[in-house]
């Protein structure tokens, strides 16, 4: 084959014509850049330098040092450029396009037939091939070009340079590049005249950016107080003066001109720059409005006396910090009793204002949440006072507002009486001595007050201390040392540390009591009232327990006693859910009327605990029981949401569907709260008071240790979170999300029932093999969901579990009805995908 030649011009290359200049042109272009990246990046760099300025920062000797290096670095890249630099040739073009085809056609084209020039059949063979060469040569492509130069700069300093440009571009500008012609002794730029430039920096706070004067018209202009002016004059001395009104200093007049000028704005007037080339600009000052903070509502309290105040702040530029001061408002105290002395010097109590973590502090509102319990001014009155601070140094402080320290109430009497002489101590160590004698006089007889020996011995140690220091000298640390025990101690008289749950639910309801007595808030009647739940269940579990150990002899015994009363879980849960009911409503006298019947009630109260045989139900049976009447509710919560669906997207289109007749029959022979209720909010009521039923069955549920109870209990735990996924899509009219949860909570229900069957008959097996022959079969006669099966292994038809014997057909005509629905085209698409999602979960 002959090489390629430049002047080879040959008939078959004319359709690569196109290709074969832009690779050229890429081969120029790869030479270039790898011979000229140096020169290149000194170039971006001194530019760079210029264009942000650096030039009028540093002495001139640096200047010129900088300039003979860059000098001696552009000569270095020329001589890199000399020597790296070649012109690359049409045939080192023509070469390179031919590599990038399979064969080399180009080069085939331009070769001679060496042998059998003078046979036809030979001749016909080369045409055929130079014809396909050619055809193959057509569909060339330009090679792109290679600008990659990594291999020569290992170090990146290319990118060093393009990013200090790039900054340059960003932050400095180009006029500034002109400056550097006034260092040139000699120059034109000094032949010329004088120069300047001049910059506004806002301060930062403001988030304005800095304005270069040199850019902006004569004319008004805007700028923020504090902003900082700095003027640069070049040239001759004195050729250019600075005249300005904004700083409200004038200059004397025995300075020397200066060449760099700088001031803040702080009040309008104007900016002048007098000589050639100057301007002149009306300045309007803009002020920086001082931070405002007020509160916004009335504090709320909860149960154990945690304050949230709500509170409103704002500001031009944002609010950087506040604080809340509390002072004791010493003339509006009550005092009698142990505040009658004069207190004890104590601080204000400063505590910080809580901002926002993201967002603007312009304008936002939040909550200062604290708990003052343990302060000495807590529940007695004070004034409040909130400031806040701004970036300028600018504070606002709201007026004293008059308030209650909220705190901690509490409803034993003996804690309260505690906690009042704690109070007493910590607002003058003087009432030490008085303190001694009144807690003296209430511990006087232990027994009749006091629940336990140990919460007596505590408070006669703390008597003892406080007997000894009030005749020697009570110190700080001791104060409040005491005053940590003596709370401490009313905690433990409040809440109890009985292990008794008979005791403990006595005890809730009495402080139950007492705080509907005291006109307590209603977040302290909710927490005492979920406190007298838990205590209430602690204690049924407990007498079902002792119930069990003691026999079939202890009941008839118990049976004998003519005031026993027979009672449920659900009756006393129904009792505690109508006390609350009426303490919501305010009827707080029948509300004790209804606590002290229940009081009586659980007296002489005995939890129905059947035995097997005898007529009554086992925990197992009645918590199966409870879960199939929950689940029978979820599918009728679940048909109601699919009905509301259906009249949403369809209203007209149920009057004549066949199959729902008798449903719709159904659903308008109930009434309001039993079945279909009016609107979402409705169901997603009746769906959360299930999730409450589905708790409280939950923690009843036996089977505790087992692996199959703690399977129960872990399937149960997903149904719940089903139901509140399901709340929460009823509330948002989220009908078809809301369907899907609730058939979740039901999938879920079910394997929470076959694993608490499963638990029920391995308990059921084990007291069989303790027990006799008779209690062998009763056990085996029986399926794992407690069920009773026939003699001869099948299923017995009758229990609450039993299907109906026609429920296969029923769940076919279903399937069919659904498939019918989702063909018709005319049905809304939300709810044609609804249907289709239903049939391939079937």
């Amino acid at each position: 084959m002959a090489p390629f030649k430049d002047d080879d011009q040959h008939p078959g290359l004319a359709k690569i014509r196109g290709p074969l200049r832009l690779t050229w042109a890429g081969m120029w272009a790869e030479s270039l850049v790898r011979a000229l990246w140096p020169m290149l990046a000194v170039v971006l760099l001194v530019l760079a330098g210029l264009m942000l300025g650096l030039q009028d920062v540093v002495v001139l000797d640096i200047v010129y040092g900088a300039a003979v290096v860059a000098f001696v670095a552009a000569c270095a890249a020329l001589v890199y450029a000399f020597r790296n630099f070649y012109i690359p040739t049409r045939a080192e073009a023509l070469a390179r396009l031919d590599a990038s085809l399979p064969g080399r056609p180009i080069q085939a084209l331009m070769d001679d037939q060496a042998i059998g020039a003078g046979d036809a059949a030979s001749m016909a063979v080369w045409r055929a091939h130079q014809k396909c060469m050619a055809d193959r040569a057509a569909t060339a492509r330009a090679v792109p070009a290679d600008l990659r130069v990594s291999g020569r700069d290992p170090y990146a300093l290319r990118y060093v340079a393009l990013l200090f440009f790039t900054v340059a571009l960003i932050f400095g500008s180009v006029l500034r590049v002109g400056s550097v012609a006034g260092m040139v002794p000699g120059a034109s730029g000094l032949a010329s005249g004088p120069v300047w430039e001049g910059w506004a920096e806002p301060p930062r706070y403001t988030g304005k950016p800095t304005l270069y004067l040199a850019d902006l018209e004569e004319g008004p202009l805007s700028l923020p107080k504090g902003t900082l002016i700095t003027v640069r004059l070049y040239g001759e001395v004195g050729a250019l003066e600075v005249v300005e009104t904004v700083s409200g200093q004038g200059r004397p007049a025995d300075v020397e001109p200066a060449l760099v000028i700088d001031f803040k704005v702080n009040q309008s007037g104007g900016i002048g720059i007098d000589g050639p080339g100057g301007r002149n600009w009306d300045v309007a000052m803009l002020p920086d409005a001082a931070p405002k903070v007020e509160i916004a509502g009335e504090p709320q309290v909860a149960a154990l006396g945690e304050m949230s105040l709500p509170f409103a702040a704002s500001d031009d530029y944002g609010v950087e910090a506040g604080e809340a001061r509390i002072s004791l408002d010493l003339a509006s105290v009550d005092r009698r009793y142990g505040l009658a002395i004069e207190p004890d010097a104590r601080p204000d109590v400063t505590v910080p204002l809580p901002m926002p973590i993201s967002g603007k502090r312009t304008n936002f509102e939040e909550n200062l949440i604290e708990n003052f319990s343990k302060h000495p001014w807590a529940n007695l009155p004070v004034k409040i006072s909130l400031s806040v601070l701004d970036a300028s140094e600018q504070q606002f402080t709201t007026a004293p507002s008059d308030m209650i320290l909220p705190g901690r109430r509490f409803f034993d009497p003996l804690a309260a009486a505690v906690i009042e002489q704690r109070r007493d101590l910590l607002w003058s160590k003087a009432n030490a001595p008085r303190l001694v004698q009144l807690l003296k006089a209430v511990s006087y007889r232990p027994q009749d007050v006091f629940r336990t020996e140990t919460s007596a011995l505590r408070l006669r140690r703390q008597i003892n201390r406080l007997d000894i220091r009030a005749k020697y000298g009570l110190t700080d640390d001791l104060q409040a040392e005491i005053a940590e025990d003596l709370w401490d101690l009313a905690i433990e008289l409040e809440e109890g540390v009985l292990a008794d749950a008979l005791e403990r639910m006595r005890r809730a309801q009495e402080r139950l009591a007492e705080a509907m007595k005291n006109g307590a808030s209603n977040e302290e009647i909710a927490e005492l009232m979920d406190e007298l739940r838990r205590a209430t269940e602690e204690y049924m579990q407990q007498l079902q327990r002792q119930q069990a150990q003691e026999g079939q002899d202890g009941e008839q015994q118990q049976g004998q006693q003519g005031e026993t009363m027979q009672m449920t879980q659900d009756d006393l849960q129904r009792m505690m859910d109508r006390i609350q009911e009426l303490m919501e409503q305010g009827r707080m006298a029948e509300a004790e009327q209804a606590l002290r019947e229940l009081q009586e009630m659980m007296e002489n109260m005995r939890v129905t605990e059947g035995q097997p045989g005898q007529g009554g139900e086992s925990p197992g049976e009645q918590a199966m029981e409870g879960l199939a009447d929950t689940l029978r509710e979820q599918q009728e919560l679940s048909d109601q949401a699919f009905r509301d669906l259906q009249e949403q997207f369809n209203p007209n289109g149920n009057q004549d569907q066949p199959g729902e007749e008798g449903g719709q029959q159904e659903g308008q022979g109930q009434q309001p709260g039993e079945g279909q209720q009016p609107g979402q909010d409705s169901i997603a009521e009746r769906q959360q008071a299930l999730r409450n039923e589905l708790n409280r069955q939950e923690g009843r549920l036996p089977g505790q240790g087992s692996a199959e109870g703690e399977a129960a209990r872990e399937a149960l735990d997903r149904a719940g979170r089903a139901m509140d996924d399901a709340e929460q899509a009823l509330r948002q009219n989220e009908l078809a999300d809301a369907i899907d949860d609730q058939a979740r909570a039901m999938e879920a229900l079910r394997e929470g029932m076959r694993a608490l069957g499963d638990a029920l008959a391995q308990e059921q097996q084990q007291q069989a093999g303790q027990g006799n022959a008779e209690g062998n079969q009763r056990a085996n006669q029986r399926d794992p969901l407690g069920r009773d099966q026939s003699s001869n292994g099948g299923e017995s038809t009758q229990g609450d579990l039993a299907l109906d014997n026609d429920a296969y057909g029923r769940a076919r005509e279903l399937l069919d009805e659904i498939r019918r629905r989702s063909g018709e085209t005319e049905r809304p698409e939300v709810e044609r995908d609804y249907l289709n999602r239903l049939l391939d979960r079937f």
